[in-house]
């Protein structure tokens, strides 16, 4: 797996049947599944355009398991909203 100790992670997991060890990287791949088999590879090369990065990493039997990882100079985040300088005073 790439990424560094300091990437932000995302993960999305479910409880179902998961994914065999050999399917791991294949199911990204163009073509791959019982549809289109476009869904998983648009995701990658989405995500692989803004420098991030998807894998499977859940245990077959238990449930798939995605991370997404995130560089650190690609993560923002806000805080509350500060409040209205005129929050307070009275005046309006």
């Amino acid at each position: 797996m790439r990424g560094g100790p300091d990437d932000t992670k995302i993960v999305w997991e479910d409880n179902g049947t998961g994914i065999p060890d050999e399917e791991k990287e294949q199911i990204f791949h163009r073509g791959y599944g019982k549809n289109t088999g476009l869904c998983l590879f648009l995701v990658r090369e989405i995500l692989s355009i803004t420098g991030m990065t998807i894998t499977e990493t859940g245990s077959f039997g238990t449930g798939a398991r995605f991370e997404i990882r995130v560089p650190p100079e690609k993560v923002r985040i806000r805080g509350p909203a500060a409040p209205s300088p005129r929050a307070g005073t009275g005046d309006r």
